[in-house]
């Protein structure tokens, strides 16, 4: 009987969306596992006033920024903190 009990613990769904920030504005996030281009898109669909060419900025514990490209997989938490902005386009 432990080992059921055991199995059921290991398969529980967890769950799957965070809210994060984007420019200072909520975004839900169906599923946490996401990728640079699907914050965005779920940043625009949230009404963040934004583009999908722009460039994505994790904001880090220490204040520090770090980019996220488009086909970056991270992990999002409730509460991460993201900055969206135009590109710097000088060709």
């Amino acid at each position: 009987m432990t080992d059921t009990t055991t199995n059921l613990a290991a398969t529980a769904p967890t769950p799957k969306s965070a809210t994060i920030k984007v420019n200072d504005k909520p975004v839900v996030l169906d599923d946490r596992h996401t990728t640079g281009a699907e914050i965005k898109s779920a940043a625009i669909a949230a009404g963040v006033p934004i583009q999908p060419d722009f460039v994505l900025s994790e904001v880090l514990p220490n204040g520090k920024q770090k980019i996220i490209p488009d086909d970056k997989h991270i992990t999002a938490k409730d509460g991460d903190e993201f900055w969206v902005i135009p590109g710097d386009d000088n060709s």
